[in-house]
């Protein structure tokens, strides 16, 4: 019971990330790192950020099953791999990216158990 808990403490926190760059998209800037001096970059923001982000863990309770709590685990470990992958190849070790990459790996983990 306690990792369903915190299983569905990750769905909803990939959907509060969704929602937050949806409703501020400059907003993410200071986290991210990623600006957008035009509407066009603000929409990608919102879309890919927000949208992705947010149909992805509403997919997750609105199958409910198994398996979208698995995709959405594998979705964050490949961020995470890549996000390790670019930390060394772009030299991008900053505060920010590793705590990003603990989430990533933490959140992909969870998701993958069995609850």
């Amino acid at each position: 019971m306690f990792i369903k808990i915190l299983q569905i403490i990750a769905v909803v926190a990939t959907i509060l990330t969704g929602l937050v760059s949806l409703v501020n998209p400059r907003g993410v800037e200071g986290f991210t790192g990623l600006t957008a001096p035009g509407v066009r970059g603000i929409t990608e923001i919102r879309s890919i950020l927000g949208g992705v982000f947010i149909g992805l863990g509403i997919a997750v309770f609105l199958l409910g099953t198994r398996e979208t709590y698995q995709m959405l685990g594998i979705t964050y470990l490949a961020i995470g791999v890549v996000r390790l992958v670019s930390i060394f190849l772009d030299k991008s070790s900053v505060q920010s990216n590793w705590i990003s990459f603990a989430v990533e790996i933490i959140f992909g983990v969870l998701l993958l158990v069995p609850a």
